[in-house]
């Protein structure tokens, strides 16, 4: 039988013997180290780490891992969390009517590629609309949204939030902005994906905004969500380049296949425990 794998992940002011500190409990309490990325932010002055490792005492367990690295993480004033990676992440995912981003997840989620469980979907359309995908027995929220009422949507909103008991919500292109309240109680766990140009392209119809302006590389950006829109710290970007021969629909449905994949990528870090927040930006330990 395979020895449990966990995962922690940690920052804190830099200061020398972190990593002996670390790797040394670790080893000293009988677990093999599989991964191990570090990062000194020399800006910040803060240090970040993620360990992947094998517990092979047999009766090593959650909870104790957890107690006996305590003293360790107050030593140092770290931020961190360990965590057991068979333990599957239950993701919240809300939608609008462009459905390309839900479809995908769905796909690869169904597939395995996203090692997850969905909580539900959100959306602020009927079911009907999404009736050319397999929802299956997957919890599904219709919450329409109007500007008349948005208070009252978003209450429910948190409320599926809350009984979900969802680890992340994902806009997969919800095209509705949610309040400063909401976007403060779901700080660190909620992920968004929209378009990416230069120069930015707001409001309806970006698309054909840039095609009229003759746009050249055109993307897509996850960030996590903050009460400024569109603002928050940058978790993923792709990019590809378009030339004058593309129409505005060419640009949608290349922008589609970017949104895609960037977001598929962001879960798959997330999941994996490889994304930390540093102040208003990332670190993201890729593999």
């Amino acid at each position: 039988m395979a020895a449990a794998q966990f995962v922690v992940t940690l920052s804190c002011p830099d200061r020398p013997g972190i990593v002996a500190a670390v790797s040394g409990h670790l080893a000293a309490q009988g677990n093999n180290i599989l991964e191990a990325q570090q990062f000194d932010d020399t800006d910040t002055g803060r240090f970040f780490m993620r360990i992947v490792f094998e517990a092979l005492a047999a009766d090593a367990t959650l909870a104790g891992l957890q107690a006996a690295f305590t003293p360790i993480a107050e030593r140092f004033d770290m931020q961190w969390q360990l965590r057991d990676r068979s333990e599957r992440r239950r993701v919240l995912l809300l939608v609008s009517k462009f459905d390309h981003c839900l479809a995908d997840v769905l796909y690869r989620w169904r597939t395995g590629e996203l090692s997850m469980d969905i909580a539900g979907i959100v959306a602020n359309h009927p079911r009907e609309t999404y009736r050319h995908l397999d929802l299956d027995a997957i919890p599904f929220h219709y919450l329409p949204a109007d500007r008349n009422h948005k208070a009252a949507q978003e209450a429910l909103l948190w409320q599926v939030i809350e009984q979900s008991q969802c680890d992340l919500v994902v806009l997969a292109r919800y095209m509705q902005v949610l309040s400063d309240e909401l976007t403060t109680k779901l700080a660190g766990r909620c992920i968004n994906i929209h378009h990416s140009f230069l120069p930015g392209f707001k409001g309806a119809r970006p698309y054909h905004q840039a095609h009229r302006r003759g746009v050249k590389l055109i993307g897509a950006t996850t960030h996590f969500v903050t009460a400024e829109l569109d603002e928050g710290p940058i978790i993923e970007q792709d990019i590809e380049r378009v030339t004058h021969r593309d129409t505005a629909e060419d640009m949608i449905r290349i922008g589609r296949d970017i949104e895609r994949r960037v977001l598929a990528r962001t879960l798959r870090h997330y999941l994996d425990d490889r994304i930390l927040l540093n102040g208003s930006k990332t670190v993201v330990f890729t593999s």
